[in-house]
């Protein structure tokens, strides 16, 4: 089990998580980051990173992926550490009012502030409705790659026809020892070129493709060992696999988060706009998935809720301290070592 502490924990590394670290750093306060997703970018990343963006400031149109990147690249001055493809379950508050946040693979991380950041909710996967599927959970299904090292050598069945099951196709190709593509359609929703990549490694016999296809049963004794495909709804048969991944999407979901004792509205979190505090002291909620009278839902709005969370949160991590305001202009960035 890991164990980190740090100053703030920020749940949630879409753009607005982002950009918290960039504002907390600002006062010298170290963050860690925790998402359910295996990658940073939230939304932007996962759903929809080659579409254009026309209202962040500054940029009369910038595609939501080079939105993350450059986020990113804002930050490195900051250090901020990540536990990413893990889910946040529990919020305890200790008796000096710090806080133990734990996720689901028993990751610990020690802080003074908690800043939920989680836009929607928590990403959780779209799952195919096959009986005894959540059996084999963590003993060869999976939702999501997280270590493409794990499938080294592996019989690999992939189900999807989106741009994630397209590129992990692509990928691990190269690495399981058999990968089987499954898909329900006659096209693919993703990018073309990815699309036509797959088609040909099929027809060079480097992978398998089976179109008009679905998985329709698992099968192992304690851990999977093949899955049932029902072709063009004929005759299904057997292909053996140590592993199955369904990409089916992602569905936000307010998740664990209900049971941590927050102010809900219509499952958002309520906050006070004077610095986006909860009804918890010492937690924050920034982003899609806070509400207040004349909420917006625009990622630049989650960014001015940001700056001004960052300046609550200091007083907290620093009593007594006090603190001026000062311009980026004046002071430029320092780093934190």
């Amino acid at each position: 089990m890991d164990k980190i502490t740090t100053d703030i924990c920020i749940v949630g590394a879409g753009p607005v998580g982002l950009f918290a670290v960039f504002e907390a750093g600002l006062l010298k306060m170290r963050c860690h980051v925790v998402d359910a997703l295996p990658t940073v970018g939230g939304q932007l990343a996962e759903i929809y990173p080659k579409k254009p963006i026309y209202d962040i400031p500054g940029f009369p149109e910038i595609l939501a992926g080079d939105l993350v990147t450059n986020l990113m690249k804002q930050i490195e001055p900051f250090h901020p550490t990540f536990t990413l493809g893990e889910r946040v379950e529990q919020l305890q508050k200790q008796e000096d009012g710090s806080f133990r946040v734990v996720t689901s693979d028993g990751t610990e991380i020690n802080c003074k502030a908690v800043v939920i950041a989680g836009g929607l909710g928590s990403f959780e996967p779209r799952k195919p409705a096959i009986e005894q599927l959540e059996d084999f959970e963590g003993k060869g299904v999976a939702y999501m790659v997280k270590d493409p090292e794990k499938f080294r050598s592996k019989r690999v069945v992939l189900a999807g026809g989106g741009d994630s099951a397209l590129d992990w196709a692509i990928f691990l190709s190269g690495v399981a020892e058999e990968l089987t593509l499954v898909h329900r359609g006659t096209s693919f929703r993703g990018v073309p070129e990815s699309a036509e990549k797959v088609v040909s490694m099929a027809e060079e016999g480097h992978i398998k493709l089976l179109l008009k296809s679905n998985v329709t049963e698992v099968h192992g004794n304690g851990k999977l060992n093949a899955v049932t495909v029902m072709v063009d709804n004929e005759t299904p048969y057997t292909i053996e696999a140590d592993y199955f991944i369904p990409l089916f999407g992602l569905v936000p979901k307010l998740g664990p988060i209900e049971d941590w004792g927050l102010e809900l509205d219509k499952g958002a979190i309520k906050v006070n706009t004077l610095d986006y505090s909860t009804n918890i002291e010492g937690v924050y909620a920034i982003g899609d998935i806070n509400t207040y009278p004349g909420k917006l839902k625009l990622i630049l709005c989650g960014f001015h809720e940001a700056a001004l969370m960052a300046q609550s949160a200091f007083n907290i991590i620093n009593p007594g301290k006090k603190y001026v305001l000062k311009y980026t202009t004046v002071n430029g960035i320092q780093e934190l070592q």
